[in-house]
Parts: C-alpha cells; sequence; structure tokens
C-alpha cells in the first residue's frame, strides 16, 4: 500500500516552489502576490 499524497501540499516549502517556482507558472505568482499585496490597475 502506497502512502504518498495525490497532490502536491502548497503550505511546504517543497509544494510551494514546485508550484509556483516554475516559470511557466510566473503569472500564477504574480495573482498570488497582488492578491496578498492588494495591489490593482497599474500597480501590479
Amino acid at each position: 500500500m502506497c502512502n504518498y499524497e495525490k497532490y502536491i501540499n502548497p503550505f511546504t516549502d517543497y509544494g510551494f516552489k514546485k508550484i509556483f517556482g516554475d516559470t511557466e507558472n510566473t503569472e500564477l505568482l504574480r495573482s498570488l502576490i497582488n492578491d496578498i499585496l492588494g495591489l490593482e490597475g497599474k500597480k501590479k
């Protein structure tokens, strides 16, 4: 029986880097940071 998780946990260092550290996900990371900081419009 396998005890591996099916999905990557974004709350771990490995998971966060795996999801947001890829150059293909640059827009996803930018969106996350803008939402956290509350930036809108040209301030993005």
